[in-house]
């Protein structure tokens, strides 16, 4: 989990609270939209990992001029790099939707960019990315039929997914599920929204299983990718919030909902694994903003997207780390890993599969005549080999996940009803030893 530090206010704290205030928190990822010295030097020596962004003013000449992007380089990287953990370079921001028309500068200003950090001796410490908005698809719904607009594929996209394939980076996206729901709020339910419980949306595509928005939002993008043959490409979660309040047309924007989008996502993304159509990618999220921005433009929403108030007051608490959302090591000696039943069969049976395979768990006693074996459903045998890979890989976060197959309990399975879990006794006997 990373956040954006933006600062279009008045009103913030210095970088050097600023730095203080993020290890506090003990978030170890910050990104920026500039490359502000006296930012730069307060996170020297912090351990926080460091985005840096080239303003979208700034592609014309980066692209024109290689000596532009190498002085760039040299003055807002290199001159900061190592002790500021500068991890990458964001070139522009939204680039396709900048009403200045730089998008046809990028893919040579991401080039010119690379190119001096090549000079530098700081390529393989440093990734060059471009943030995209989910605007850059032609079509995000379902998530199987993703695919980016038709005129932005030769000219922009599938350069740009050759590049970062040739320099080992990354696709940033700017991904929020709060747009989709106030614009379809008929028809998108709220707790489909917010990570909460619900039945989930099956894509007719791909017969996978969703429980939530943001998952087949980033799955739209991967489909995207893919259709390009582009299946190898990992990407980074750049930005995404929720306002915690908003004009009376802004439908959704309260701190309630706010707090359950990003707690949610936050746990989440700290148990567990990546999304339906791609169970292995961990994915890295930064949380839009650190502040509320008062000098912002636009709906009420936009000047309250932050965690924190200027005087550094949280707006809403939610966890940050392992640590603080309950599912640290120390709290998860005694917890178990169960499939959810809401998740479907097909979708249960990959994850059984991959668990016994791939996965390493021990499913011996869920074979025929096992001790086991019995219930012989593809529910309880795959609580069985979740369990199993959740406790040989001592809990650690991430570990029961699958896609959304699974969740944590913290406490013995035989404790639940089974009105809430059938199969309660059954994983407290085959199960609570492991």
């Amino acid at each position: 989990i990373g956040v954006n530090y933006g600062r279009i206010a008045d009103n913030l704290p210095s970088a050097v609270k600023v730095v203080q205030l993020l290890k506090s928190q003990g978030l170890s990822r910050v990104k920026v939209f500039d490359a502000d010295p006296s930012v730069l030097r307060s996170l020297a020596g912090s351990g926080i990992k460091v985005t840096v962004d080239l303003p979208n003013e700034m592609l014309s000449s980066a692209a024109k001029k290689p000596s532009f992007a190498a002085a760039w380089v040299q003055r807002n990287v290199a001159a900061y790099h190592p002790a500021t953990e500068i991890e990458a370079i964001a070139v522009g921001n939204e680039v396709f939707v900048d009403t200045h028309n730089t998008t046809k500068f990028l893919i040579q200003a991401m080039r010119n960019i690379h190119q001096a950090l090549v000079k530098s001796n700081l390529h393989s410490a440093i990734k060059v990315s471009s943030p995209i908005a989910l605007s850059a698809l032609q079509n995000s719904y379902p998530s199987s039929a993703g695919s980016f607009r038709q005129e932005l594929v030769e000219p922009v996209f599938r350069p740009m997914l050759e590049f970062l394939r040739e320099t080992g980076s990354y696709l940033m996206v700017n991904a929020y599920p709060f747009f989709a729901y106030e614009a379809n709020s008929d028809v998108i339910s709220l707790d489909y929204a917010l990570f909460r419980e619900n039945p989930g949306n099956v894509d007719a595509g791909n017969g996978l299983r969703y429980f939530s928005l943001f998952d087949a939002q980033i799955d739209a993008v991967f489909a995207a990718m893919s259709a390009l043959k582009f299946d190898d490409i990992e990407m980074v979660v750049s930005e995404t919030g929720w306002p915690s309040k908003g004009d009376g047309t802004e439908i959704g924007a309260s701190v309630a909902n706010a707090a359950a989008y990003n707690g949610n996502l936050v746990r989440r993304i700290l148990t567990g694994g990546g999304t339906p159509l791609r169970p292995k990618a961990d994915l890295t999220v930064y949380l839009f903003a650190l502040f509320n921005e008062d000098d912002k433009n636009g709906p009420t929403s936009e000047r309250n997207y932050g965690l924190f108030y200027p005087n550094e007051e949280k707006v809403y608490d939610i966890p940050f780390t392992s640590e603080g959302g309950g599912v640290s090591r120390s709290t998860t000696r005694n917890t178990w890993c169960v499939a959810s039943g809401e998740a479907g069969e097909e979708k249960l049976q990959a994850a059984l599969d991959f668990a016994c395979g791939e996965g390493g768990a021990d499913c011996r006693q869920i074979q025929p005549g096992a001790a086991c074996f019995k219930p012989n459903t593809v529910e309880a045998h795959a609580s069985f080999a979740f369990n199993s890979y959740y406790q040989r890989n001592e809990r650690a976060g991430g570990s029961c996940y699958f896609g959304g197959a699974a969740y944590v309990v913290a406490q013995p399975p035989s404790a639940y009803s089974r009105l809430i879990h059938p199969l309660s006794r059954y994983l407290f006997v085959c199960c609570g030893k492991c």
